[in-house]
């Protein structure tokens, strides 16, 4: 009897799976409104006046103008996106940005402090774009500030929105309201610290930060 030819089975094909939606980066702008640099400049005169300080003269006669657009850019953070990308290597040990520069202002005698700032992570499942750490201390920094607070809110806002195994920030700055007036201590620094999830609870983690942020020196 004759065999009926083979038939070869039929796969149906695989459905491809959908693409995953691309991450959406946050961008980050200032929370306050813009400036009134006129009303600012009428009242850096006044300011000036009440202090003795004529501003009549052809060098001192911009001067109002000129400290209101400078205190407005030193209270206005640059707008950025806070780029993340998954991390598919799995890379699980210290991502640090070191020495990087910071000014903010003193809220109690809106004089200058300046210094350096380091910013370390250990990555969870998304790292970060290594710029945007220095965005987001600009973003804190771009204020009247008090030293201790302007390193918790960095920590603490990195370790929210990276959810990474561990935050780590340490603050060196100079402080002109305690060098150039009051104490005059000239040349002093002061040093503040965060450190939050792993590289505050583990020895090693928190060991390996501090080395090389140089702060246990």
């Amino acid at each position: 009897m004759t065999q009926p030819p083979h038939t070869p089975l039929h796969m149906a094909p695989e459905t491809p799976e959908p693409p995953k939606p691309a991450h959406t980066a946050l961008h980050v702008v200032r929370s306050s409104g813009e400036p009134d640099l006129a009303a600012a400049e009428l009242a850096a005169e006044s300011f000036l006046h009440a202090l003795g300080i004529e501003t009549g003269s052809e060098s001192m006669r911009g001067t109002p103008g000129r400290m209101a657009r400078a205190y407005a850019e030193l209270f206005s953070p640059r707008p950025f996106d806070l780029t993340t990308f998954p991390n598919d290597e799995g890379y699980d040990e210290l991502v640090l940005a070191r020495d990087i520069p910071l000014r903010s202002v003193c809220e109690h005698h809106l004089l200058p402090f300046v210094g350096r700032a380091h910013i370390g992570y250990l990555p969870g499942s998304r790292i970060l774009g290594l710029s945007k750490l220095a965005r987001t201390l600009e973003h804190f920094a771009s204020r009247p500030q008090v030293q201790e607070r302007l390193t918790k809110q960095v920590a603490d806002w990195l370790q929210a929105q990276l959810d990474p195994k561990g935050v780590g920030v340490v603050i060196q700055a100079e402080h002109t309201c305690m060098t150039l007036r009051g104490a005059q201590a000239i040349g002093s620094t002061t040093t503040t610290s965060t450190l939050l999830g792993l590289l505050r609870t583990d020895a090693r983690s928190r060991s390996e930060f501090l080395t090389l942020t140089g702060a246990s020196s």
